[in-house]
This record gives structure tokens, sequence and C-alpha cells, in this order.
């Protein structure tokens, strides 16, 4: 039928503008092609010229209603804003989970349909939400000393057949945009296998305090430390660190100068934990590095427990298209249970102790609470800026010719 609408509307021009010769013609063309009557083809020919009102298909019904994206974005929250990849992957723990916890008020239909919603439709009905999320930040890395000549380098492509225990490590600064005097650091350690993730802040990134931060968190992993991963910043390239690494049997690599795509896994910690969770603000006080070691108690929990993560499996290279391969998605903890090899099975069993009673939405509500107080604290301290020279001097002027007046 589509066919014989085509054939007709390429001959209703010509039809309309021949003499009554030229149209017979074009009718006994037509019939022989369509095996139409006469009438009908003249009628064909008519009505192909002629305009048709198109009436808008009505739309389709919403599979997913207000009280799912309701859900979603609380899901997405308690989650700390991952993509739609991730959560999806987390829903089928997350879900239940919270309904237990009676933190998610939804029937058993609702839940169902959070279960099977799309990472794309995630993405897509989420979209607006995440547009409100632009920080930006810099970075305050220095370089370190000659010692770096005796520490080889490693850059991310030689990562892929890490054990359990080979970590990268990197601080994050919170200047707030003034890096005159003193103010706090954060000191983010990823585990390159497993993901699992362990964060410090120090009050500035001197040698003594950052290599106990260094100390403290390694020995709060699941398994043993292997290696240990840093840029060449002087806070990492020094001989305290490098001695410790000698008596503790511990390959120290470091990534090239300039290339942080050497670091890539603890760089994308440094969003999604530290920068998310504790803005750009700056942070000089014992009472907010307090507080920020208070909130990285609890986000360890969040990261390691209830958040997943993919890992690069492959890369396809056809002429000049990479095709990337990932794994499923899984969270730390799932990872740690998974190894075969490095993990002992009574730290797995504590780990399943230790997770079991978790409510990831009573543990992000407390981190939301000590972020207020954190921003509070920051916002106090902030004295009013002084006035612009020129503006001051123009408003002097003013008053004078006032008085004057």
């Amino acid at each position: 039928m589509s066919q014989r609408r085509a054939v007709t509307k390429t001959a209703a021009l010509r039809y309309a503008r021949s003499n009554r010769d030229a149209k017979k013609a074009i009718l006994d063309e037509l019939c022989a092609l369509t095996h139409w009557h006469r009438d009908h083809a003249r009628k064909a020919l008519r009505q192909a010229l002629v305009l048709k009102v198109v009436k808008p298909r009505p739309p389709r019904p919403p599979l997913y209603g207000e009280a799912v994206i309701e859900a979603l974005r609380f899901c997405w929250a308690v989650q700390g804003t991952p993509c739609g990849r991730l959560l999806a992957a987390a829903l089928p723990d997350l879900v239940p989970r919270l309904r237990r916890f009676k933190e998610l008020g939804i029937d058993d239909a609702t839940a169902e349909l959070l279960l099977r919603i799309a990472p794309a439709t995630i993405d897509r009905r989420l979209k607006g939400d995440r547009a409100k999320l632009d920080p930006r930040g810099r970075s305050h890395t220095k370089p370190g000393t000659l010692l770096k000549d005796s520490i080889p380098m490693r850059t991310w492509a030689e990562w892929d057949d890490a054990v359990p225990g080979f970590v990268e490590i990197d601080l994050v600064g919170h200047e707030g945009g003034n890096s005159k005097g003193e103010f706090c650091f954060t000191l983010d350690i990823t585990d390159i296998a497993t993901g699992w993730t362990e964060t410090r802040s120090v009050k500035n990134k001197a040698q003594k305090w950052v290599f106990a931060a260094i100390k403290d968190a390694t020995a709060a992993f699941p398994f043993p430390i292997l290696g240990l991963d840093s840029d060449n910043g002087s806070e990492f390239i020094n001989w305290e660190l490098f001695r410790w690494c000698e008596q503790e049997n511990l390959t120290f690599t470091r990534s090239r100068s300039g290339n942080k795509n050497d670091g890539a896994h603890v760089e994308q910690k440094n969003w999604h934990i530290v920068r998310q969770t504790v803005g750009y603000h700056r942070y000089d006080t014992a009472a907010e590095l307090e507080l920020l070691n208070r909130i990285w108690a609890l986000q360890r929990l969040l990261t390691n427990h209830f958040g997943p993560q993919q890992k690069l499996v492959k890369k396809i290279r056809t002429g000049a298209k990479i095709t990337k391969r990932y794994d499923l998605p899984a969270t730390p903890y799932q990872r740690v249970l998974a190894d075969t090899g490095t993990v002992k099975k009574t730290v797995k069993t504590k780990l399943a102790k230790e997770n079991k009673p978790l409510n990831p939405a009573a543990i992000q509500r407390q981190i939301q609470s000590l972020a207020g107080e954190l921003l509070t604290l920051t916002t106090a301290k902030q004295s009013p800026k002084n006035q612009p020279s020129l503006r001051a001097l123009s408003n002097d002027s003013t008053k004078k010719t006032t008085r004057a007046s």
C-alpha cells in the first residue's frame, strides 16, 4: 500500500498539469501498475495533492509516576548523587534496606517499579537535579625533591593486574580560594583492585601530619597494604615515607610530573568523596578539622559498603575509535568478599557483621548535619569584604560636596 501511495503522489503533480490526452495516458499507466479501477485512480490522484492535517499522537502515559521518581531522588541523595549506571546497581540492595529501616515509605508496586528502572531513564529523569551541582577547584601539588630519582614512576595503565593492597594516595586542599597561611588538607587513599577508600584530614600538608595520617588510614584497610603510588608533591616525596616503605616492604611508586591521569583512581575519589561532601570552602581551625574527620568516619561506611563502582576491563582500538569494556558495578565491600587470595575469612566475617545493621539514609543524614555545622563555622568567621578603594574615594568626595553645599 505504501508503494502505491508513493507512485500516486509522484504522478499526481504531473497529472494535474497535463492535458486530456496526457491524463488518459497517466491513468492507463497507473491502472496497469496498481490494478485500480479508473474512477478510483482519478480519486487517488486528486486526493494525493490535498494537504492532510496530521493529528499528533497522544503521549504515552508515563510508566514511572511521581511517587517512583520521588523515591528515586531520595535513593540518589542517600548514595551521594552517583550516575544512573551505578545507582541502578545499588538499588537492589538499597531499596529493601531503606524499607526495612522505615526510611522509604513506598508500597510494593512502587518498589517493584523502582527496581526495574533503567540507568538511562535514571539519568534522564534526574538531569535537572544534577544540573544544580556545579562546584570547581584547584590543585595544590608542589614539586618534590631529588628523592624522586629513587622512586620509580608508574602510570594508570600498569594497574590492570593489581591485587588488593596496591593503593593510590593524594591530598585535597581546603583553602577556599585563599592560599595564604595554613589551612586543612584531606588525604585520600584508595585501593586499585577493590576501590576501598579511607580518608583523613590534617591541619596542614607538613610531612609529619601527612605521614601520621597515612599510617592511620592504611591500618584501617581490611587487607594488608602492599604498595603506595603518589604524585610528585613534597608531602609524599620525602625520606620519612620512603624509609617507612622500605621497612614495611611496600612498593613505593610515583606518577609522571604533570600527568594527573596516572592517579585517575584517587583523583575520582577526590571529587566524588571530598568535594561533593564538603565543597570548596576554607577550613583552617581545629574545630573544622575535627568535624572533617567525623564526616570521613561516616563517609567511609557509605563509600565502601554502599557505593557501587565499575572497573575498566579492556580497551579495544578500531582505527581511531576506542571501545572500553567495564565489569559489572560492585561495591568495595562486595569486591572484598569476592576476593579469594588476600583477605582473610575472619576479616570477611567481621565486615559482614558491620554491614548488616547499617542504615545508609541515617548515615547520610548525620553527614549532612555535620556538613551543615562545618558550613556554619566557615561562614561565621568570614569578615565583610573591604570597600574597593575607588568606590571609597568616590564616596568621600560625594560627602565633601554635600557638606560644602
